[in-house]
């Protein structure tokens, strides 16, 4: 599995062709398929190619629509 920092994270923002990642929880996942993504946005508020996992927390939908994208890799976490 590919580890990504958030720095390279952020390029897959799903604008200019890129395709659209996100993460949460420690996992990066490739939501460049879904729908619900379109161009890198979904619900207006929210942006691929950013750690989500505080704002899943307040979605009104829980993890398991995670479950249909794949998970293409793991966020690396930041050294103290």
């Amino acid at each position: 599995m590919r580890k990504l920092t958030l720095q390279e994270l952020a390029q897959y923002n799903g604008q200019d062709g890129a395709p659209a990642y996100i993460a949460y929880q420690g996992k990066v996942y490739n939501v460049t398929g879904s729908f619900l993504w379109r161009k890198g946005r979904h619900q207006v508020v929210h942006r691929a190619g950013q750690d989500l996992t505080d704002d899943l927390a307040l979605a009104p939908h829980g993890d398991e629509l995670l479950r249909r994208v794949p998970i293409i890799g793991a966020l690396e976490q930041a050294s103290m």
